[in-house]
């Protein structure tokens, strides 16, 4: 048409029907969903609860929206039910119809009292300050309900997914925090004792303050998506609560060590004295190896032996009483102390042993030696030799008398060595053009 009003030029009969069945269709999409918000297990929660912090001021604005929201709603309806109304009146509309039509369709034709959005803190169109009632085109109005629509939905859905999501998971934690407390009572892992018995107790505090904070304030718990501008986008913010839950996991292995230690203490304290004893008893033999070997061996240092361990002694009756009275979460570290002390403690008394008896295994393998290198000469038909006889009889003199100087004793046996090394290079017969055989020390030359 060519004839225009204050909106512009007016609508023809087509432009107003495909304008009421676009306005229809988004009439119907806006009232599924403010019907869905309102029967929202979260928008029913919020109304319920004694909320405090952000949560209690986003949820006294989102209220007002949603309140505004159907009041848009209304206006907009009967906006849209006027309209209907005038077309429905004729088959083809008069100009003046079209010309009413087009101003409710495009004009601003709807009004709202300017409280409705005084009270929902909603900026008016205008920038200025509030006025009695607003005016709108449809079109502005369904953005504004648009507008309010998001951000209530997005305050609903965030507080009803950390309600959805650590609650229930707080309270799983906290029953499993009940066993634990009962289980580490009954092995004597109590607060003040044990230091995992006051990590119950401050996990319990924790608990107990989080599950009271995320029911009051779950916005505090939320984490809005960096750069999403859906409805709840974001994630449950599970710090203390995933913190708290390591923090148990880790008391739960130190209790499940104390129940380990329940079921094979006696066995295990059996193995300590077990393995105590043996490094008595070499201590006893390294100290009477020490008497012989002072009473055998002449001019050499023997180092001297320690006694046992009246420490681990003492820790090993404790440990046995903490087992009678029950006491597994003091026997647990006592045990662990103790096993690896007296593995020590054995390494030590064979080390004593092996280094006092050294003088009389260096005094063996000389008498070997000399024995094995008589035998070699009587096999080659040397044994009659005086020089060698000589040299013979006074390195076994020496080597078994005492006590035994085992400094000369060894010279002893070096000369008897190269005596017969010399003897048997004189008598071996010669090849022509073979050179003659080399000075060998080797038993097995």
């Amino acid at each position: 048409m060519g004839d225009t009003g204050p909106t512009g030029p007016v609508m023809d009969r087509d432009e107003v029907d495909r304008a009421l069945a676009r306005l229809g269709a988004e009439h119907e999409a806006i009232e599924t969903s403010l019907l869905a918000l309102q029967d929202h297990a979260g928008r029913r929660l919020l109304e319920g609860a004694e909320l405090t912090g952000v949560t209690a001021e986003r949820w006294s604005a989102a209220e007002a929206s949603i309140t505004l929201l159907w009041t848009y709603f209304d206006a907009y309806t009967g906006a849209l039910r006027t309209a209907r109304e005038i077309r429905s009146r004729r088959r083809w509309s008069s100009r003046e119809d079209l010309v009413v039509l087009t101003e409710l369709l495009r004009g601003e034709a709807v009004t709202v009292p300017g409280g409705a959005a005084a009270t929902a803190n909603a900026p008016t169109p205008h920038g200025g300050p509030g006025r009695l009632s607003e005016r709108y085109t449809l079109a502005t109005l369904v953005d504004r309900m648009n507008q309010l629509y998001a951000t209530s939905l997005d305050m609903v859905v965030a507080a009803d997914a950390v309600w959805s999501a650590l609650p229930a998971r707080i309270d799983l934690l906290a029953a499993e925090l009940q066993r634990t407390r009962k289980l580490a009572h009954s092995v004597g892992v109590r607060p003040g004792e044990h230091p995992s018995g006051d990590d119950l107790e401050r996990i319990t505090r924790t608990l107990t303050r989080l599950r009271e904070q995320v029911v009051s304030d779950p916005l505090a718990f939320w984490t809005p998506a960096e750069g999403s501008s859906a409805p709840g986008g974001g994630r449950p913010d599970t710090t203390v609560y995933d913190r708290e839950a390591r923090a148990l996991e880790e008391v739960r292995r130190e209790i499940d060590a104390v129940l380990a230690v329940r079921q094979d203490a006696e066995q295990r304290i059996l193995r300590l004295r077990d393995v105590l004893s043996r490094a008595d008893r070499t201590l006893a033999e390294a100290r009477t190896a020490r008497g012989e070997v002072l009473a055998k061996i002449a001019a050499t240092e023997v180092p001297v032996v320690g006694g046992p361990p009246i420490v681990l002694q003492e820790q090993l009756a404790a440990a046995a009483e903490y087992r009678r009275h029950a006491q597994w979460h003091r026997l647990s570290p006592l045990l662990e102390s103790l096993e690896e002390k007296a593995e020590d403690e054995l390494l030590r008394a064979r080390e004593s042993l092996t280094a006092v008896t050294a003088p009389l295994a260096v005094r063996a393998e000389l008498r070997g030696r000399l024995d094995a290198y008589k035998a070699k000469m009587a096999r080659l038909g040397h044994a009659e030799d005086p020089e060698l006889a000589e040299k013979y009889e006074r390195a076994r003199r020496m080597l078994w008398s005492a006590p035994c100087d085992l400094r000369v004793a060894e010279q002893a046996v070096l000369r008897y060595q190269h005596a017969a090394a010399e003897l048997l290079a004189t008598t071996a017969p010669r090849v022509p053009g073979q050179a003659g055989p080399t000075d060998r020390t080797g038993p097995g030359t």
